[in-house]
C-alpha cells in the first residue's frame, strides 16, 4: 500500500476536501471487471464508474478510435467550426432511442448539464415554468439539478438557495408503500400535481424508470406509463432520465422501454462513451427544435474525442449484444443476492433489472433502514477485494453495477465475495 499511501498524502496537499473517493487506493489499469492499483492489487469491479464503463475501461474499438481522432484534431467547438462526430452521435441517439417519431439531439459534458438543458428545452416549449419530480430521486449537483435532487446531504447541504418552480411528489416505492399499485401511487402523486401546482403550469414531468442514488428504486407496474399519459393530455414534456439506466444497463437499450413508455425527452451520459465526458439530450423534433439558434450549446459539449469514444462503444454495445450480457448478469445476480436475502433477516429486498441491482438493508423484521451495516458490509468488500457503491435516501441501498461485458468467473468471484463479507459483518 506504500505507493497508494503516498499519493493519499499528496492528494490530502492538493486536492479539496469536498471531493471524496470510496476507497483509499489509486488506480494504476483495469480492464473487463477488474481494477488493479499502483500496489499490484486487485479488485473485482461492481461499481464501473457509477454504470460508465458499461463496455469495459479500455474497450478496443474505443481504444482504437479516440487515440485516431486525436491525432485528427482534439477540439474546435461545434459551434464555432463543426465537425462530422457530433452529426453522427445525435443521428445514433435518434435512431436509438424510444418513439418512432422525428427526432433531434444535443451533446453536452455530463448527465446534470443534460437534465438542465432538458428542463430549459422543456420551460421554453411550452412557455411554462413548473418543474415536477419526485422523492428519492437524483439528478446532478449544479444549481438547478440539486433543486431537482431530493437527498440533503452530502449533495445540497448548504449549497442554496436553490432554483425555484420544482415541486416533488411521491415516488412509487414498492418496498415502503404498502403493497399500493402503480396506479394508486401514480394517482397520489398527479392528485398533488393538480391540487397544488395546477397541470396547465407544469412544463415538465422529470423522473429516473429506475431510480440510481435514490436507492435502485424499481417504481411499480403502471407507475411510469400512468405519469407519461397525464403529461401529454396536460400538455407537460415528460422528460426521461436514462443517465444511469441508459445504453444496455438494465437488459434494454433503454429502462422506459421495459413498461413500453415513449419520453418526449431523454436525457443521457454515464454509458454513452467508454468512460470519456459526454452527455445528451434526444427528444421529440418539435420540443427540441423551439429553442432559438444560439440557445443550446457549451464550449466542449460533443467533443470529438468523446464523439468518436461514443460511436466506438456503441458499435461494441451491438456487436457484443451487450442487452443480452445485462440480462445474463442480472439473472446472476439476482440468484445469487435472492439466496443471501433468504439466508440473511437484514436484506428486506432485492431490487433492479439487468446489471443494475441492489439490496436494502434493515434492522431485521422491521423496515427501519440500517446505514451502520450496510456501510460495515461495503467496507469489508473493499477489504477482500470488491468494489462496491452505497446509496438511498437513508444510506442503507448496497448497489451492483458491473461492467456488461465482465466474465461469469470474475462475477461470481465478486458474488462470492459480497456473500462473505455479510457472514463477517
Amino acid at each position: 500500500m506504500m505507493a497508494s499511501l503516498d499519493l493519499q498524502k499528496r492528494r490530502s496537499a492538493a486536492v479539496a476536501r469536498g471531493v471524496s473517493s470510496v476507497i483509499g487506493s489509486y488506480v494504476d489499469h483495469a480492464s473487463g471487471g477488474t481494477l488493479t492499483d499502483v500496489d499490484g492489487n486487485e479488485w473485482v469491479d461492481f461499481a464501473s464508474g457509477i454504470a460508465v464503463t458499461s463496455v469495459g475501461n479500455s474497450a478496443p474499438r474505443v481504444v482504437a478510435a479516440v487515440r485516431e481522432q486525436v491525432e485528427r484534431f482534439t477540439h474546435t467547438c461545434f459551434m464555432v467550426a463543426p465537425y462530422e462526430l457530433y452529426v453522427s452521435v445525435c443521428e445514433a441517439l435518434n435512431s436509438l432511442t424510444p418513439g418512432d417519431f422525428e427526432k433531434r439531439s444535443m451533446l453536452v459534458n455530463s448527465g446534470a448539464e443534460a437534465v438542465e438543458n432538458a428542463v430549459k428545452i422543456a420551460r421554453h416549449a411550452t412557455g411554462r415554468t413548473a418543474v415536477v419530480v419526485f422523492d428519492h430521486a437524483y439528478h446532478g449537483r449544479t444549481n438547478l439539478t440539486m433543486a431537482l435532487t431530493a437527498k440533503n446531504m452530502p449533495y445540497k447541504h448548504r449549497f442554496g438557495p436553490f432554483a425555484g418552480e420544482v415541486y416533488r411528489v411521491p415516488m412509487s416505492y414498492p418496498l415502503r408503500d404498502g403493497g399500493l399499485s402503480g396506479a394508486d401511487a401514480a394517482a397520489r402523486a398527479l392528485d398533488l400535481v393538480n391540487a397544488q401546482i395546477g397541470a396547465t403550469n407544469v412544463a415538465a414531468v422529470l423522473i429516473e424508470p429506475i431510480q440510481g442514488e435514490g436507492g435502485f428504486v424499481v417504481p411499480a407496474p403502471g407507475f411510469l406509463p400512468a405519469l407519461a399519459a397525464w403529461a401529454r393530455e396536460a400538455g407537460a414534456v415528460f422528460i426521461a432520465d436514462e443517465i444511469q439506466t441508459g445504453f444496455c444497463r438494465t437488459g434494454d437499450w433503454f429502462a422506459s422501454s421495459h413498461e413500453r413508455v415513449v419520453p418526449d425527452l431523454i436525457t443521457l451520459a454515464k454509458g454513452i462513451a467508454g468512460g470519456l465526458p459526454l452527455g445528451a439530450v434526444t427528444g421529440r423534433a418539435d420540443i427540441m427544435d423551439a429553442v432559438h439558434p444560439g440557445g443550446l450549446g457549451g464550449t466542449y459539449g460533443g467533443n470529438p474525442l468523446a464523439c468518436a469514444a461514443a460511436l466506438a462503444s456503441i458499435e461494441t454495445m451491438r456487436e457484443l449484444d451487450l442487452v443480452t450480457s445485462a440480462r445474463r448478469i442480472g439473472l446472476m445476480l439476482g440468484g445469487k443476492l435472492g439466496d443471501l436475502a433468504a439466508a440473511d433477516p437484514r436484506i428486506a429486498e432485492v431490487r433492479g433489472r439487468g446489471a443494475m441491482q441492489a439490496v436494502e438493508v434493515v434492522q431485521p423484521g422491521t423496515l427501519t433502514p440500517d446505514p451502520a451495516t450496510t456501510s460495515a458490509v461495503s467496507a469489508e468488500c473493499h477489504r477482500r477485494g470488491l468494489l462496491t457503491l452505497t446509496c438511498g435516501t437513508y444510506g442503507n441501498v448496497l448497489r451492483f453495477l458491473p461492467p456488461l461485458v465482465i466474465d461469469d468467473r470474475t462475477l461470481e468471484r465478486g458474488l462470492d465475495i459480497l456473500s462473505d463479507a455479510f457472514a463477517a459483518v
